[in-house]
């Protein structure tokens, strides 16, 4: 089934020539079904990438997903022009009294700063805030989730000594957890950040558990026991030339940056990049809209103000 996006939308092009499943609005409002309300706060500069890459994976699953994408007023973007957030982004006031099965929060590169010092932190936390009671289910993304477990569950990020960057391994610890339905044992995934969560403090925390680790990148997946919040620290979004391109860019500005590891062959980065982690980032979103959205929220979505916020019957993790 398809993900319902405006008809001039520049991700459009590119997801068409890739063959995934699209609905334009107009055909969308002739249908008698009600999809999947998704909000997407879109916090990265590269903001038509980003819709490209989370498009490509909300729209592989048999669900039909509405989405809406939200910038921050309080931001004043510098890589997307205002003509592009205008035609295709709301702000936070625009959709405050609405209700959203999903919600995404994706990362932003800004991790070395105090959560206290991003200028669009206050709106974020309303954001935040607000999803407890109008969202069913938020998908956390790499500094998004850092963001999300300091705000709903008090954990400190830590500052890395090397940048964690490159593609690594991790294992499953909750291997009946939905949202990792049908994941290998052990399965790859892109990080490229300075910052981190430890696990221990994840563990200290009430109602909330590790899902999948890395022996070299650590938490990679957490989840509140309930569902209704998961928190991804890596980037399974990713293209396959996307660290490239960062490595590019902080080469050319002569910074001292490690050369990605586990992502070249040979770790050589004159070879071109293997995309190994492209199945398992299907499969995860696929799973966070079927098992933690499509199966456990309310047809009504004006039942969320009221429904209880405890694990369900149906959700394992």
């Amino acid at each position: 089934m398809p993900v319902t996006i405006p008809r001039d939308l520049p991700a459009r092009v590119t997801l068409e020539a890739e063959n995934v499943f699209l609905m334009t609005e107009d055909r969308a409002f002739t249908q008698d079904i009600r999809p999947l309300k998704i909000a997407v706060v879109n916090l990265m500069p590269t903001k038509v990438a980003t819709e490209t890459q989370l498009l490509r994976l909300l729209g592989n699953t048999p669900l039909q997903v509405q989405i809406t994408f939200l910038a921050m007023a309080s931001h004043e973007s510098r890589n997307t022009s205002s003509e592009h957030l205008d035609a295709f982004y709301a702000t936070f006031e625009q959709v405050r009294d609405e209700r959203f099965d999903g919600l995404v929060i994706t990362g932003a590169p800004i991790e070395l700063l105090p959560f206290e010092q991003v200028n669009y932190w206050d709106e974020l936390c309303q954001i935040m805030d607000w999803s407890l009671d109008n969202v069913f289910s938020t998908l956390y993304i790499c500094w998004g989730a850092q963001a999300g477990l300091y705000r709903h569950h008090g954990i400190e990020k830590i500052v890395l000594p090397d940048k964690m960057f490159g593609v690594f391994d991790h294992r499953i610890l909750r291997p009946h957890a939905r949202v990792l339905s049908g994941f290998d044992e052990v399965f790859p995934a892109p990080h490229s950040r300075h910052t981190g969560t430890r696990a221990q403090d994840i563990h200290a925390a009430e109602g909330i558990e590790v899902l999948a680790e890395s022996d070299e990148a650590g938490v990679y997946l957490a989840a509140s026991e309930d569902g209704r919040q998961i928190f991804v620290t890596g980037h399974p979004e990713y293209e396959w030339d996307t660290l490239l391109a960062e490595y590019q860019r902080d080469v050319s500005r002569g910074l001292d940056v490690p050369v990605p590891r586990n992502y070249f062959p040979g770790d050589d980065p004159t070879q071109k990049p293997r995309v190994t982690w492209r199945s398992h980032a299907f499969l995860l979103y696929a799973n966070w809209l079927n098992h933690c959205v499509y199966q456990r929220t309310p047809y009504d979505l004006g039942a969320l103000s009221t429904s209880e916020h405890h694990p369900g019957d149906d959700w394992v993790i």
